[in-house]
């Protein structure tokens, strides 16, 4: 995976011209030097992860939690209005229980 990584961000560098008009400030330069520190052993390069979450910050077990079925039942009622509630509450009355009112 680093390896397909590091070609495409090398493929990326060789796209990327430098501009001299931009020194200190330039995107290509400024990429180059971040592949090259990234990158210290070419393709060999490890990416350990430092910790086991993704791009939001949950860990995989949250993650489970919060895609649960059950979750995103509470999710979607703790949404719901008022006057929402209210309808669904008297439409899901028996009709046994409608008469005895």
């Amino acid at each position: 995976m680093a390896a397909s990584r590091y070609r495409r961000f090398l493929k990326l560098c060789e796209e990327w011209p430098l501009d001299e008009t931009k020194r200190g400030r330039d995107l290509g330069a400024y990429l180059r030097q971040r592949v090259a520190q990234a990158f210290r052993e070419g393709e060999n390069t490890q990416y350990p992860r430092p910790r086991d979450t993704g791009f939001s910050g949950l860990t995989v077990e949250e993650c489970r939690i919060v895609l649960a079925t059950d979750t995103l039942e509470e999710f979607k009622e703790m949404n719901k209005g008022l006057w929402k509630k209210l309808q669904d509450k008297l439409a899901t009355k028996s009709p046994d229980e409608k008469t005895k009112e």
